[in-house]
């Protein structure tokens, strides 16, 4: 039996037509990107495209070369209704976990359209906000709003991610923008992690010279381990329970 071809998934603006024949006339498409990134903020982009203004070629911002991204986000900047960027850093990601980190990027970009959307478009998730959306399997690829908004959160993190590269030139940011490729991994080993590497990815965690991670979601972990050695050690004494606790609330 001759093996299955990939068909290519059609980016079109039915779902945004869709939602304008219910009655809705601010459609936006919302997309991160850098989610699987050890290094940095994850960025997130919300678009309001213009039905008068169209753009030829969006598509999944994973998909188009370098050079074609650029050009396409140039275009969305100039012909959409509403535009917006926004993030959340490496700390917070440690803190509330990648997921719920994407999340609040998102929530950040749409925060900052204007006019403000009356309904979202967006890519496999839904969000805690007072707004009609949808969710689409694979949004980015099926949705132009969702592509659109793909396109800038991707170039405005690999912006980011060359200004940084000029901080840590020894880890290559702008070459992979902060994921595990085999040259940034070599660089974690050799160097260590910076303050802005993820440390709730084990890749970093792998890499820090330090016992005690700084993630939120290890914190009872820590202390109990640290409660049972000394436990363990027999020390009972109230000021050398307490001092062993703080010492392991401060290093998480």
């Amino acid at each position: 039996m001759p093996p299955r071809t990939k068909t290519a998934i059609a980016c079109r603006g039915k779902y945004e037509r869709e939602a304008r024949d219910a009655g809705f006339h601010l459609v936006a498409g919302v997309d991160e990107a850098g989610r699987g990134s050890l290094f940095g903020p994850v960025f997130a982009a919300a678009v309001i495209l213009s039905p008068e203004r169209p753009i030829r070629g969006l598509r999944d911002s994973k998909i188009l070369l370098s050079e074609r991204r650029e050009t396409l986000a140039a275009r969305v900047r100039e012909r959409a209704t509403a535009w917006a960027v926004g993030a959340a850093d490496a700390f917070e990601i440690d803190r509330i976990n990648i997921y719920q980190a994407s999340l609040l990027a998102m929530k950040r970009a749409i925060a900052q359209l204007f006019p403000a959307p009356d309904f979202l478009l967006l890519d496999a998730v839904l969000l805690d906000l007072p707004l009609p959306q949808r969710a689409l399997l694979q949004g980015d690829a099926r949705s132009q709003c969702i592509a659109a908004a793909s396109i800038l959160a991707k170039t405005a993190r690999d912006e980011c991610m060359g200004k940084w590269d000029a901080v840590f030139p020894e880890f290559g940011l702008a070459r992979h923008k902060g994921y595990s490729t085999d040259e940034h991994l070599e660089a974690l080993r050799k160097h260590g992690p910076t303050m802005l590497h993820r440390f709730s990815y084990e890749p970093v965690r792998g890499s820090c010279p330090y016992p005690v991670w700084t993630g939120y979601d290890q914190m009872e972990v820590a202390i109990v381990s640290v409660a049972q050695d000394v436990s363990r050690s027999g020390a009972e004494s109230p000021e050398t329970g307490n001092g062993a606790s703080g010492q392991a609330a401060a290093a998480v």
